[in-house]
């Protein structure tokens, strides 16, 4: 449903341009008008307007490859997700640490944050195997289930939990086996006390991780961290006692670097 604004400073005109944006997904890769308006709650003229400017500028494509009438992102869309981890420096910083993970334990690695109740992937170096869930950059899953959800709302105080948990998810996902409110506040307990978080073929059959917190120079936990294995080729013990020593060496190396990078000084020169 289309959203209003609450300020006067509201443009209502960019978050209608971004709805449509965010209405494709996985499971609508191609749309027709009618199902971008019904998506979003639009017009369809207004749907339509927006549509073809997305269009002259880039971010959507119809015709060549898409159906009769049908609309289809276009990989421009990305650039909006890569300015976002361009800016933050964190992809600079981590790459050669999480390329250097994925060499000790020739498993897959990825940097995640929190966007309500999802985690949504802002990095990653990828092994070629072959698993049951596709992760991209902008890929989100539900926070409960992964090990990389469970560290980031372990860092959050009482009150932003319950407001975070009480989002609902946009990951599409469907979960079979939720986890209760008192079985995740003990994990996330014990995720604080250990420091580090295991999901063992809770989102998806055949997928486990171990993840570990990303802090910034005052030790806020500003991302997390994991090494995802195959359950068939990955016992829990393989990932706890020889993935997960050199997933929190890597960790703090990341955190150092970065809270180097951000005691920088930044000078802007005028023209």
């Amino acid at each position: 449903m289309a959203r209003e604004g609450t300020t006067p400073d509201f443009i209502e005109a960019l978050a209608r341009g971004l709805e449509v944006i965010a209405a494709f997904s996985a499971r609508c890769p191609e749309m027709s008008l009618s199902q971008v308006a019904e998506a979003t709650g639009l017009a369809r003229p207004t749907a339509r307007r927006i549509l073809l400017t997305l269009q002259e500028l880039g971010y959507v494509r119809t015709g060549t490859g898409t159906g009769a009438g049908r609309y289809a992102l276009t990989p421009r869309v990305l650039d909006l997700g890569v300015a976002y981890v361009r800016s933050s420096g964190l992809w600079e910083v981590a790459r050669p640490h999480m390329e250097r993970l994925v060499g000790q334990t020739r498993e897959s690695c990825s940097i995640a944050q929190l966007d309500g109740s999802d985690i949504v992937y802002v990095a990653r170096v990828a092994v070629p195997k072959i698993v049951t869930l596709a992760v991209q950059i902008g890929t989100r899953f539900p926070a409960p289930q992964t090990s990389l959800g469970k560290v980031l709302l372990a860092a959050l105080g009482p009150g932003e939990l319950a407001r975070v948990l009480a989002e609902p998810s946009r990951s599409g996902v469907v979960i079979t086996r939720p986890t209760g409110p008192e079985a995740l506040a003990g994990e996330l307990r014990e995720v604080r006390a250990r420091g580090w978080a295991l999901a063992d073929e809770e989102l998806a059959p055949g997928i486990r991780s171990v993840s570990a917190p990303l802090r910034d120079g005052e030790g806020r936990v500003i991302a997390a961290l994991n090494v995802n294995a195959h359950a068939a080729e990955t016992s829990v013990d393989r990932l706890v006692e020889h993935h997960l020593p050199l997933l929190l060496q890597a960790a703090g190396e990341i955190g150092a670097d970065f809270a180097r990078l951000a005691a920088v000084p930044q000078v802007t020169v005028g023209a």
